[in-house]
């Protein structure tokens, strides 16, 4: 397996979790329910985005400053946490909904943007051995220790 095929596949189980969150937060009766999708969303996202900072994007690092996206990924994780942290500081119900739906929404066009341009950059730079040695490491991140 390559790094690519494994960030993808995280990206389907993304991918639900969002479409879970769309469908169920128009039903969400408390703030603090908002704020538990929200840090479920942010702890789950916080793995993934180690993974494709450390695995992925520190590698091509110069092949996308040159092409200028390196900004534009950096930027969009940024958003999705911005957002994120503004749901935890929210005190009305309508914000936090609104706040979460933003993250959501810049999570989907972040992942778009993984598939159409960094991960085929990933593909065409970088070695097939070492993708999949990138893809061992991300497994070994994934790894969890017996209690």
């Amino acid at each position: 397996m390559k790094i690519t095929e494994a960030l993808i596949a995280e990206h389907v189980v993304f991918h639900n979790l969002f479409d879970y969150i769309e469908r169920t937060l128009p039903r969400m009766k408390t703030l603090g329910e908002v704020k538990l999708m929200a840090g479920l969303l942010e702890s789950a996202l916080a793995a993934h985005a180690k993974a494709e900072d450390e695995l992925i994007l520190a590698p091509l690092e110069h092949c996308l400053a040159q092409m200028g996206h390196q900004e534009k990924f950096h930027h969009e994780h940024e958003e999705i946490d911005r957002n994120l942290n503004l749901v935890h500081a929210a005190r009305d119900l309508a914000k936090a909904r609104t706040l979460l739906r933003n993250a959501v929404d810049f999570s989907r066009r972040h992942f778009d943007s993984e598939e159409r341009i960094l991960f085929p950059i990933a593909e065409e730079m970088l070695k097939p051995d070492t993708l999949t040695a990138l893809a061992s490491s991300w497994k070994k991140q994934r790894e969890v220790d017996p209690l």
